[in-house]
């Protein structure tokens, strides 16, 4: 009943108090979780709007920068403790312990949802204000509001105030951006529960598996990718369409990747918001590519390692962005472009390259990763066996095989559902048809996936633990 009547209320009230309305609903859902947590999400809110106005109101350059340093130190300190310290304890225990924890220093931490954005969101509003790219909110509440946006506010896109800044102002309500809105959801909940969450159970069973074989093991990654793709896209699409739904226009985070032609173009493509905010929040403030060849490779590498860690707490994330970053700097190496590779092979060559990352990603440790190799190359046998076979059931295969066809047919499918067509008259009719009858179809996706919803266990999102 949340949506229902968080909407309600919404289009009930003058647009002056809407902003409260949202920041009341969201406060509402964060807390519903847990209550002490959202305490953390209002500190680091009034920190951020404090510090930003005493930064843009500051004449002093040198006065300006210490603030800007001090301000960063309060979110990025939470992110710290509540995301990486007992990350830093346990590794500290294989290095000086014999890999025993140091009782004394562990903490029973729960990794609160959403920190990883929120926190991104008040480094983003802080360090634009500091470059005089934007102004400080002059409203707390819109401010306020923006930050605890729930249709995004646990998993993202990575959102800017200054993006959002003029539509908290005035901003566009009709039925047809509603109607788009309702679209978009659907689309994404069928991305998550008919597809995510189908091929899940193939995932979770392979790579939970100690050996798995040369079938089992191709079959894990090619689900887990699949499970992946969907679970995460679909999230970003429900997200746009909550937003739609009050007027709001979300920045798009995912561009079809699974049809790049290699690494670069992946993550032009990949969690687009995230690839946007480490670009011009890590890659440029050390250097870019200004400063020589040699320097920005460093920055491609650094910058992946760390957009790894922020993924988790665990050295398979560390090691992912080891991967990724390394196939960046290979890639400028040998001046790769979209241009320079056949479209069906670099998208082969990429898409595999893309898995075996995932795998890293997937794993629980970097054990476990490594029986994972093992087995893709063979060295654990070829055949499925017994104790996979049965947990393999044929819905879960279909979903799969489907959500590979719609990774792919996406582009085209897309732009039948967006309109995203010339405004030729016949063109546009033809289109108005097709696209009114594909969005009945999906909105008819969408309440069979609340229908198995309701029948199913609850399924998390995958980046909620991020």
């Amino acid at each position: 009943m949340f949506l229902p009547l968080a909407l309600a209320t919404y289009y009930l009230v003058p647009f002056r108090f809407r902003s409260l309305v949202i920041l009341a609903f969201s406060y509402s859902f964060y807390a519903w979780w847990r209550l002490d947590y959202l305490m953390l999400l209002v500190l680091v809110t009034v920190w951020t709007y404090a510090f930003g106005k005493r930064i843009y109101e500051n004449p002093d350059p040198v006065r300006k920068r210490r603030l800007l340093i001090i301000s960063l130190m309060g979110p990025l300190a939470a992110l710290a403790y509540f995301k990486y310290f007992n990350f830093f304890v346990d590794s500290l225990s294989v290095f000086l312990n014999e890999g025993k924890n140091f009782s004394a220093l562990y903490a029973n931490i729960i990794l609160p949802i959403g920190i990883s954005f929120y926190v991104f969101q008040a480094v983003s509003y802080l360090v634009d204000i500091y470059r005089n790219d934007a102004a400080p909110s002059r409203n707390f509440v819109d401010f306020a509001a923006f930050k605890a946006l729930f249709p995004q506010l646990v998993a993202g896109p990575v959102l800017r105030y200054k993006d959002l800044a003029n539509q908290f102002i005035a901003r566009e309500h009709s039925f047809l951006l509603f109607s788009e809105g309702c679209v978009r959801f659907f689309t994404g909940l069928a991305k998550k529960v008919l597809i995510a969450d189908s091929v899940a159970p193939i995932a979770d069973a392979i790579f939970a598996k100690a050996d798995p074989t040369f079938v089992e093991a191709w079959l894990g990654a090619i689900a887990y990718s699949t499970q992946l793709y969907f679970d995460f896209s679909g999230y970003s699409s429900m997200a746009v369409g909550l937003g739609m739904m009050m007027g709001f226009r979300f920045i798009e985070n995912f561009q079809f990747p699974y049809i790049s032609r290699s690494i670069t173009e992946f993550w032009r493509r990949w969690h687009l918001s995230l690839s946007a905010w480490l670009r011009d929040y890590l890659y440029i403030p050390l250097g870019g590519s200004r400063k020589g060849p040699r320097r920005t490779y460093v920055n491609l590498f650094v910058t992946m390692v760390l957009g790894g860690l922020w993924h988790g707490a665990n050295w398979t994330f560390v090691l992912w962005g080891i991967w990724h970053g390394g196939l960046l700097v290979v890639e400028r190496l040998l001046g790769v472009t979209q241009t320079t590779r056949r479209p069906p092979v670099a998208m082969f060559t990429t898409l595999i390259l893309v898995m075996l990352g995932w795998v890293m990603f997937r794993a629980t440790d970097v054990s476990a990763a490594i029986d994972m190799y093992r087995g893709l190359v063979g060295l654990n046998g070829f055949e499925m066996q017994a104790d996979i076979a049965w947990q393999v059931k044929n819905f879960a295969l279909v979903c799969l095989a489907l959500g590979i066809v719609a990774a792919f047919t996406e582009p085209y499918v897309g732009n039948i559902l967006t309109l995203n067509v010339p405004r030729d008259r016949g063109v546009f009719q033809r289109t108005m048809r097709y696209g009114s009858v594909a969005s009945v179809i999906v909105c008819t996706l969408g309440l069979v996936s609340m229908l198995k919803l309701s029948a199913d266990n609850d399924s998390p999102f995958l980046y909620f633990q991020f």
